[in-house]
Order: structure tokens, then C-alpha cells, then sequence
């Protein structure tokens, strides 16, 4: 039976990918990735030869009927993203469902656990993680405020990611929607050189990155402690 693996890979730290995952990586007859450019430098620190084949939000049908073709032909591919576990506010969803609808149980779709951004920001927040809720990325204009004030009534944890481009409006539309009780804990370039945990009130963590400019680079996970 063709199979789909759903391969997790390193979010920043090229050396945070588990054993099965390479042997995976070396065995399909393609990976299917957001960036080529990306994936390649994780192959090329692995010394894997797999071929590579990009799929991405835009990609066209064409693309997506290629791929599902090969899978018709009974090749084995694994998917992956540029950074974590595919499909999670990934466009790779979209291939995993496409396969699941065209071909049943006929595909075997099979994850290979690895990094995720959310869980390690939760890690080492000190934030209660036994339930929470992960809103991916924040919508850019539509329904943005209406979410702040639904994130500030929120009895469980929220975990979501923000670029830097947004990262101060947000803290700001923190600051104006919590109560001063609410933690606010800003994860950095997790796993990266410069990765960095940021602790306090919106407002706390707004002054201090008001103070440090510089450090308003990267990417970030933002969780939220509950009400």
C-alpha cells in the first residue's frame, strides 16, 4: 500500500530531528515540501538524496495532481513543512484531506511525530498546559479586535503565533483587553541562537521590548495564561 508521511521537522536547531524521521526522509521516492530551498539545507546536513517536489498555498492543481498521481502509482512521499509538524496552520491540510478523499483506505496517511512550536513554547512557559486553546495565526484585519475580547474571557491557556511585523499592536491590543492577573509569556526564535523567553503583563512585556528594539526580530509564539 502507497503511503503519506506526515514528517515532523526542526522548527530552528537542524540537530532536533528523531532517527525515524531521517530513515523516512532517505526511504520515500519524494518529499513534498513548503520551500525546496528550505528543506534542502535539512537534507543536505543529513546527507539525504531524496528528491524534492514544493507544495505550498499557492500551489497550482496541477501541482496537487502530480502529487496525488504518484501516490496513484503506489510511490511512497513523505510531506513536510519548512519548520515543525505538518498540517498545523500548514497548508499541507489541504493535501492530507485531497488524499483522504480521493483515495480512501487505499493510501496509508501516517504521522512521524517531531517539533512543534506550540508544544515547546508551552514547555517552558510555566503556564498551565493541561488544556489550551491555539488560534494559529491571528487574522490580519477581519474580526481582530472581536478575537482579543474572546481571548481575554478564555479560562484555558491560549497559544498563538504572531509575526514581528504585528507582534507590538498585539501586545498593545493585550494590554488594553486583559486584567493585570493575565501572564503574557513572548517564546523567540525557539531552538535559534537568539531564542529568548519573555515574562510579565502584556504591558511588562510591551515596555520591554520598547526597551530592546533589536529583540523584535524573528518568530514568536505568544501564550496567554487563562482568566
Amino acid at each position: 500500500m502507497p503511503t503519506l508521511y506526515i514528517v515532523g521537522t526542526p522548527i530552528g536547531n537542524l540537530e532536533d530531528v528523531t532517527l525515524r524521521s531521517l530513515r523516512i526522509l532517505k526511504e520515500v521516492d519524494l518529499i513534498v515540501c513548503e520551500d525546496t530551498r528550505v528543506t534542502k539545507k535539512l537534507l543536505l546536513r543529513h546527507d539525504i538524496k531524496t528528491p524534492v517536489e514544493s507544495y505550498h498555498a499557492q500551489s497550482t492543481l496541477k501541482k496537487t495532481d502530480k502529487i496525488l498521481a504518484l501516490l496513484g502509482e503506489g510511490k511512497n512521499l513523505a510531506l513536510v513543512s519548512d519548520a515543525g509538524t505538518p498540517t498545523i496552520s500548514d497548508p499541507g491540510v489541504k493535501l492530507v484531506a485531497l488524499v483522504r478523499e480521493r483515495f480512501g483506505d487505499e493510501v496509508s496517511i501516517v504521522a512521524i511525530p517531531g517539533p512543534s512550536a506550540v508544544v515547546a513554547a508551552l514547555s517552558i512557559s510555566g503556564v498551565p498546559a493541561s488544556e489550551f486553546l491555539f488560534l494559529g495565526f491571528l487574522p490580519h484585519k477581519k474580526g481582530r479586535q472581536t478575537l482579543f475580547g474572546e481571548i481575554a474571557k478564555e479560562e484555558r491557556t491560549v497559544v498563538f503565533c504572531e509575526s514581528p511585523h504585528r507582534l507590538m499592536k498585539t501586545l498593545s491590543s493585550l494590554a488594553e483587553h486583559l486584567s493585570e492577573n493575565r501572564l503574557v509569556v513572548v517564546a523567540k526564535e525557539l531552538t535559534k541562537i537568539h531564542e529568548e523567553v519573555i515574562r510579565g503583563t502584556a504591558k511588562e512585556v510591551m515596555a520591554y521590548l520598547e526597551s530592546n528594539p533589536d529583540k523584535v526580530r524573528g518568530e514568536f509564539v505568544i501564550v496567554v495564561s487563562g482568566a
